[in-house]
């Protein structure tokens, strides 16, 4: 059978277990999904029945009798845990060398070159919470003009301002400059623009967020699918992770639920080739912010649009469903966790019940598409298809 669609849905932080290098990351017994499970308000029967409680070593939930997809975990062989790396990762890359990060904020060189850039003085400049820095810094903010500039245990550089005295467009120019100034030692994966409403002390950020990523530093799955005159659909952040590149469109959302609905909607389209999902809610409002119910409350909504999903695919359609690191809500802090992924693959044309194992490599899911459209790919990672198709 030909396979003329694929979807890959990254639910962002849904991990399945810490890796066995997990103590290098700052992680120990990391686990996203035996955290989650454990809330009254977690309830995911498609994507059990799929396979995600027979995958290696959950050691959680019930196990489908019969798996209805082929199902496993991948292992991140790049050196960080972060959403650029990861998604990379995904797409075929492997980042062997850990992108740069900045614990006790950034020099002050860099800062001084990033005040000419903007004409602004910089405010904080050292790892912060993001509901908590423009509580923190809002009304300096608002009374100066200087920007709020902070970063995280990921690689990257954050500025937040409030929009009556930065609109979004002039906050997103200060970082395009941010970025290109941003090589070298202080590549940082992302440059985040954070823009947020209201007063003190009832800040909220915005759906404004827009971030600047780093190019690709060699052809992904999305660079040769496009080549070899594929279709190529990115959902959510996508374009903003791979800087554009590779994307044939790019489909914007507001939240998990949003962003399924307009997944939903190029069921409808007749298009070959990729639809790339993110899905950023469990990470961003569940997962930093240490919140398991409302994770596993994400998950359950998740989960009925999926059976909704799941009910609409054609015969040369197949689904892919993984993730790009963990942000265990149970871990202590609030940054991601280095775990294992899930890997759940479904569709007419796929053998039911296969065990995957794991993976070495997250970048086996850029192989397989690789193979699948039949494009060339210099990837690490390697193709399963020849495992799962029938």
């Amino acid at each position: 059978m030909d396979i003329r669609r694929v979807w890959i849905l990254v639910l962002d932080s849904f991990g399945v277990g810490a890796m066995p290098d997990a103590a290098e990351f700052g992680d120990h017994d990391c686990h996203t999904l035996q955290t989650v499970v454990q809330s009254a308000r977690y309830a995911t029967p498609h994507m059990a029945a799929m396979g995600l409680f027979n995958i290696d070593e959950v050691a959680c939930g019930q196990p489908a009798l019969a798996p209805l997809g082929a199902f496993g975990r991948c292992r991140e062989l790049s050196r960080g845990k972060d959403t650029t790396t990861g998604h990379w990762e995904i797409a075929g890359i492997v980042s062997r060398q850990a992108m740069p990060t900045f614990p006790e904020g950034f020099p002050p060189e860099l800062i001084a070159r990033l005040e000419a850039a903007f004409g602004r003085k910089v405010l904080c400049n050292k790892p912060y919470s993001g509901t908590a820095v423009i509580h923190d810094y809002g009304q300096e903010h608002e009374r100066t003009g200087a920007l709020i500039v902070y970063t995280s245990a990921d690689s990257v550089l954050q500025i937040a301002a409030h929009e009556s005295v930065v609109p979004p467009e002039q906050l997103y120019a200060y970082c395009r400059q941010a970025r290109k100034l941003l090589t070298g030692p202080y590549a940082v994966g992302r440059v985040i623009a954070r823009p947020f409403i209201g007063a003190y002390p009832a800040y909220t950020r915005t759906a404004g967020r827009h971030d600047f990523s780093l190019l690709p530093p060699a052809p992904t799955m999305l660079d040769v699918l496009t080549q070899g005159g594929l279709d190529t659909i990115g959902v959510g952040k996508i374009s903003d992770i791979f800087a554009a590149r590779g994307l044939g469109r790019h489909i914007p959302m507001a939240g998990n639920t949003d962003g399924m609905k307009k997944t939903l909607a190029t069921q409808q389209e007749n298009f070959h080739g990729l639809c790339f999902v993110n899905l950023v809610d469990f990470d961003m409002e569940y997962g930093h912010r240490r919140d398991v119910d409302g994770y596993a409350a994400a998950l359950t909504a998740f989960d009925v649009q999926l059976g909704e999903f799941l009910a609409g695919m054609k015969p040369e359609d197949v689904l892919l469903i993984t993730a790009d690191h963990g942000c265990d809500p149970a871990a202590p802090g609030t940054d991601h966790t280095r775990e294992h992924t899930p890997l759940l693959v479904y569709g007419e044309g796929i053998r039911a019940g296969i065990n995957l194992g794991t993976r070495s490599t997250f970048a086996d899911i850029a192989a397989t598409v690789a193979e699948i459209f039949q494009v060339p790919l210099a990837t690490p990672g390697t193709s399963f298809w020849n495992a799962i198709h029938k």
